[in-house]
């Protein structure tokens, strides 16, 4: 289709000729504060349809407009919730000043507009939508999907954001290697225990004691309300390695009797004393973890972390007496206790732990090696695979 001319009087001379017309920008800029103007009408004051053609048409304009007009445009409908959406989805994608200015509270993006902002961003905007106070589950989770730890820290930081689990168990993830999430996933009230205590691993150490201290349980109402099925799953044997397995994190007990029975350390204690003695080697460390109630992948985790919070943890669980807690650290071959503020840390952690609580934490972490339901299941080779053709586990974290 041509383009036609506007009708009007020709520009003429003094003469009656007609005269080529040069253009300042003037009708232009005109035109645009006109179309802003009735694009930012109330809905009493004009009808829907001619304001929605002004946006058609405004937005035509912005579309070859330098990115001043387009400010311009962004700071006059900032607070304006009956733009419209299109309009506001166009300046939303814009330079990030002016993303900024759009988004920041204008009422009138729902949140498939401002996941669709998240998914076609850059980081400015997907930051500008996470710091909005409007935030709710499904956005959260686009911003997780993203996978822009700039924007998960900005949304930690939104105190008003509302987060869904399954964000929440992206942010985990991520955490791994974006370490500055911690600090701020651990404050949030989504976390639950399944969290917290996977990333312990990689958390510092700050992050490490207020994990304990907060996502730590005595199993009381756990153990009250499945007494009887102990006593069910003896007269069976234990033959269902389901039940045996979520029992083991549920029971009172956390040493292996059956472990000791079959070991040649008249106890965990002895066994301890003679790591420390001959050096703690493979073997050793086995038998130390069989002892102790838990897989040695367990117990390689535990004894190989850097940290050492987690040695303090099996040592509260298992009931050794704070000498142990010495020895086992000189078995590892670890910094002389005397003049290791590491080891100061980690016995400060003993002290304050209560044996039920560390023994809720030391299960979670065996247990969580060969669950579907773990953030650690993908990342160890304890996983029980499944027989073929049975139904797939719904993993939290591993999908």
């Amino acid at each position: 289709m041509s383009e036609i001319p506007p009708s009007g009087p020709a520009p003429s001379a003094a003469g009656g000729a007609v005269v080529q017309a040069t253009s300042d920008g003037f009708a232009r800029r005109s035109l645009l504060r006109r179309l802003m103007d009735v694009v930012a009408l109330p809905a009493s004051r004009g009808n829907l349809q001619d304001r929605a053609i002004a946006g058609d048409l405004l937005l035509e304009m912005l579309l070859e407009s330098d990115v001043a007009s387009r400010e311009l445009c962004a700071r006059r409908l900032q607070e304006m919730s009956q733009a419209p959406k299109r309009l506001l989805r166009f300046l939303a994608l814009d330079a990030p000043h002016v993303a900024r200015i759009i988004l920041a509270d204008n009422k009138a993006f729902d949140e498939a507009d401002l996941s669709h902002v998240v998914a076609n961003g850059s980081t400015p905007h997907r930051v500008a939508v996470a710091n909005r106070r409007d935030i709710g589950p499904s956005v959260a989770s686009a911003i997780a999907d993203s996978g822009d730890a700039v924007a998960m820290k900005a949304l930690l930081e939104n105190t008003q954001s509302k987060l869904s689990e399954r964000s929440v168990e992206v942010m985990v993830r991520v955490s791994r290697l974006s370490r500055e999430l911690c600090p701020l996933l651990i404050q949030r009230e989504e976390i639950r225990p399944a969290h917290a205590l996977a990333m312990f691993w990689w958390c510092e150490a700050a992050e490490r004691r207020h994990i304990l201290q907060r996502f730590s349980a005595e199993r009381t109402l756990l153990l009250d309300m499945c007494s009887d099925i102990f006593a069910y799953s003896a007269r069976e044997g234990y033959a269902d390695p389901v039940v045996r397995k979520t029992l083991q994190v549920i029971e009172r007990r956390q040493r292996n009797r059956l472990a000791l029975d079959k070991s040649p350390h008249e106890s965990l204690e002895a066994a301890i004393q003679h790591a420390a003695a001959k050096g703690m080697d493979a073997k050793s460390l086995a038998e130390i973890s069989h002892l102790s109630g838990v897989k040695p992948s367990t117990g390689e985790r535990i004894f190989h972390d850097p940290g050492g919070e987690g040695i303090a943890v099996l040592c509260k669980a298992t009931g050794l007496k704070r000498p142990f807690l010495r020895e086992l650290w000189v078995a590892l071959k670890r910094p002389d206790p005397d003049r290791d503020p590491g080891f100061a840390r980690v016995a400060e952690i003993y002290e304050s732990t209560a044996v039920a609580k560390a023994q809720t934490v030391l299960r979670y972490w065996n247990w969580a090696l060969s669950s579907a339901f773990s953030p650690d299941a993908a990342e160890t080779d304890d996983a029980e695979t499944p027989p073929p053709g049975a139904a797939r586990p719904k993993a939290v974290f591993v999908r």
